[in-house]
């Protein structure tokens, strides 16, 4: 147990290294509170565990109190779902192997089931169909999200709109890293933080989509990131970069909704508000206004070091992200401008099964179906 101690305190002590974590002419001793100075700390970070679970909790309330009666109320409604017979051979195939089996192991099937090789093809499109996400849950996920970052974004415009570095970048590294941090960034970071921890922990739960890994890289990132910039002090970067984020991210939860309850004209006009913003926020301003903030100014103010280098990696890191969400949205606003979008390229949607008339939707493996439904509503840039 002894050895066991001595090596956590060394990896502890390795890990909270000065020189990791800040300028070289500084210590940790010299950010401590007196003075009218007020510092962030790690052990700050352990409130959004509990926090989390709080979102959790109030996240189950309102989906079943108040997101299921506005899908009521908006007509928003479950297609009937037919359930498969019970085919050992088949599902042994599919739990197995594949889910989208080809036309050679179709006719092998078909031999093994004594089926035609059309009752097998719509016993395998309706086991899909039975494993999807209904279009209620994706509502009720929606209409959460969209309610948080329509509260965090009009947050966060009062904790920043009369600070001086929400004018002048420059005004970000004015004193760093001794910037006292104040009440309302304080509960910035920590309600951001902590429902971003809360769809971590829900991730294995909630719809899934087809850049799943993405959005896992996402989250893990943007933890990271936010969980850096508080420990280094680098706050008040942070808070402009989570209202950039926001931004954005409510006229996309708005357009699902819309979408989902088929006002089509409402869902493609916001789509495309979204799609405009998303590209000034993400691809415009994130870089060229808040990765040139944190790459260049900092030098004059203090020489580089460990820390400076990593936050910058963490935030190419999104800008990578959101380049590859900004492609799949253009491509979705290209078709929709020619008259050919489909629905949400990353949702997994139900499959067509012309005897039973359902409407036609996307398929998998690129099998895409035109539909009525003008409106793609996704690009991915739900989660920052």
């Amino acid at each position: 147990m002894e050895k066991i101690a001595i090596m956590i305190g060394t990896i502890s002590e390795w890990f909270w290294w000065d020189r990791l974590w800040l300028p070289g002419n500084l210590t940790w001793a010299d950010l401590k509170d007196g003075e009218g100075f007020v510092y962030a700390r790690a052990s700050h970070l352990y409130a959004t565990v509990p926090f989390a679970i709080v979102f959790l909790v109030v996240r189950y309330l309102f989906e079943r109190l108040l997101a299921t009666p506005l899908a009521a109320l908006l007509g928003i409604t479950e297609k009937p779902r037919y359930k498969v017979e019970h085919n050992a051979v088949l599902e042994h195939y599919f739990s197995t192997k594949s889910k989208h089996p080809r036309q050679a192991d179709v006719d092998g099937l078909c031999k093994k089931c004594s089926w035609s090789s059309r009752k097998v093809e719509r016993w395998f499109r309706r086991r899909r169909n039975q494993d999807r996400p209904g279009v209620l849950k994706k509502f009720r996920e929606v209409s959460w999200r969209l309610v948080f970052y329509l509260t965090a974004f009009v947050g966060g415009i009062i904790a920043l709109y009369d600070k001086p570095w929400f004018y002048n970048l420059r005004e970000m590294w004015n004193g760093y890293p001794r910037q006292s941090m104040l009440d309302s960034q304080y509960w910035y970071y920590i309600v951001e933080m902590s429902f971003y921890l809360s769809l971590v922990l829900r991730i294995t739960f909630d719809v899934k989509r087809k850049d799943f890994k993405e959005q896992i890289i996402h989250h893990w990132a943007t933890l990271t990131l936010l969980a850096f910039s508080w420990c280094g002090n680098y706050i008040r970067v942070g808070t402009l970069v989570m209202l950039i984020h926001d931004s954005s991210d409510i006229l996309l939860e708005s357009a699902k909704i819309f979408n989902y309850a088929k006002w089509e004209k409402t869902c493609n006009g916001i789509f495309v508000v979204f799609a405009a913003v998303f590209i000034i926020t993400r691809l415009i301003i994130f870089p060229f206004w808040i990765i040139h903030c944190t790459w260049v100014y900092p030098p004059d103010y203090y020489p580089p070091f460990f820390g400076y280098y990593f936050f910058n990696f963490m935030l190419v890191i999104l800008l990578m992200l959101h380049t590859f969400w900004a492609f799949l949205i253009l491509r979705m606003v290209k078709m929709f401008l020619f008259g050919s979008l489909t629905k949400d390229e990353r949702s997994d949607n139900e499959e067509d099964d012309e005897e039973d008339g359902e409407t036609s939707v996307t398929e998998d493996n690129d099998r895409h179906v035109k539909v009525t439904n003008g409106c793609g509503a996704g690009g991915g840039a739900n989660h920052h």
